[in-house]
């Protein structure tokens, strides 16, 4: 019997002042950060930590593609979750669906929706290469 694929990784952040612009909503390119440490943290969350990687691999994961669909403004002071869940490993490359939302009472709103690549290179020519064993052996793909 299969596995199954264990829920999406979240972390909540608290919009700030610098995240927005003169109109007090998000200014849509934060939402690549907010991305960007949901990854990172969820990377940490499996025990893989980016620069420990860095140290003992020699590789480091890099962002090769994106593609985000804004649905709805995210504000001042609003209290969001951000999701990270694999949706594909290849043995260069990972792909990841990632969703912002709000949660307002009990319902939730997506904010923003993304697929984001990320790829493997060695840190220091940048060039691409295998993504370790067992760093791979860590990550499970929703099915």
């Amino acid at each position: 019997m299969a596995k199954p694929a264990p829920p999406p990784f979240s972390w909540t952040l608290r919009i700030y002042w610098e995240d927005t612009d003169a109109g007090g909503i998000v200014f849509y390119a934060n939402y690549l950060k907010f991305f960007e440490r949901a990854r990172t943290e969820w990377l940490r969350h499996l025990g893989l930590e980016q620069q420990h990687l860095r140290e003992t691999t020699g590789g480091m994961f890099v962002v090769t593609h994106t593609s985000l669909r804004y649905l709805l403004p995210a504000r001042l002071d609003d209290v969001i979750q951000v999701s990270a869940e694999l949706q594909d490993k290849g043995r260069a490359s990972l792909s990841l669906e990632q969703q912002a939302t709000r949660h307002d009472g009990p319902e939730a709103s997506l904010l923003c929706a993304g697929n984001i690549r990320i790829g493997w290179v060695d840190a220091t020519s940048l060039k691409p290469a295998r993504i370790p064993a067992n760093i791979l052996d860590r990550l499970e793909v929703k099915k």
